[in-house]
C-alpha cells in the first residue's frame, strides 16, 4: 500500500510519454517539396499560371520556407510583375536575411523596374557578404551593367489629341 502513490505516478508518466511519442506529426515539408517540384516543372514547360498555383499551394502548406517565395518571385518576374517579385524577395529575406539568391533577385527586379541605385545597394551588400566571385554577385552586376529594359510604347500612349477646326 505504501508503494501505491509511486506506482500510480510512474504509470501515469509512462502513459503520457507513450501517447506523446506515438502521435504522428504530418510531414508538411514533403508535400511542399512535391508542390515545388510540380511548379518548377510547370515553369520549365512555360505554364506559368499552373506554376503560380503550385507554388501558392506549397506556400499554404509550408509558409516559412524561403525557397517558395524565391520561386514565386521568379515567376512574377517572368510575367513582368517586378513589384510583386520584389515583395516576394523581401518575404524570403525576412525569413532568411542572408539569402544571396533573394538579395540578387531583388536587385535584378529593381533594375528591371528602373531603380538602378537601389539595385547597386543590393550589389554592395552582396559583395560584402559573399565577395565579387560569388555567382549571385556576378549575376546582379551583369544586370546592372545591362541596365533596365527599354519601355515599350503602345499606340494608345502616342495617340494625338483631337483637334477641332471650323470649316
Amino acid at each position: 500500500m505504501r508503494y501505491f502513490p509511486a506506482a500510480l505516478a510512474l504509470s501515469v508518466l509512462a502513459g503520457v510519454t507513450a501517447s506523446v511519442g506515438g502521435a504522428e506529426v504530418p510531414d508538411t515539408n514533403a508535400r511542399a517539396e512535391a508542390l515545388l517540384a510540380e511548379g518548377r516543372a510547370d515553369m520549365r514547360a512555360g505554364e506559368l499560371q499552373n506554376a503560380v498555383d503550385a507554388f501558392e499551394a506549397a506556400l499554404a502548406v509550408d509558409p516559412g520556407q524561403p525557397e517558395i517565395y524565391l520561386e514565386l518571385a521568379e515567376v512574377s518576374r517572368r510575367v513582368g510583375l517586378q513589384g510583386k517579385a520584389i515583395h516576394y524577395y523581401r518575404e524570403a529575406l525576412e525569413r532568411e536575411p542572408g539569402n544571396f539568391a533573394a538579395i540578387s533577385g531583388e536587385g535584378e527586379a529593381l533594375v528591371e523596374k528602373g531603380a538602378v541605385e537601389k539595385a547597386k545597394r543590393n550589389l554592395a551588400k552582396l559583395e560584402s557578404l559573399c565577395g565579387e566571385g560569388c555567382m549571385e554577385t556576378q549575376a546582379l552586376a551583369a544586370a546592372i551593367a545591362a541596365g533596365p529594359a527599354p519601355q515599350v510604347l503602345t499606340a494608345e500612349a502616342l495617340k494625338p489629341d483631337p483637334v477641332v477646326t471650323q470649316n
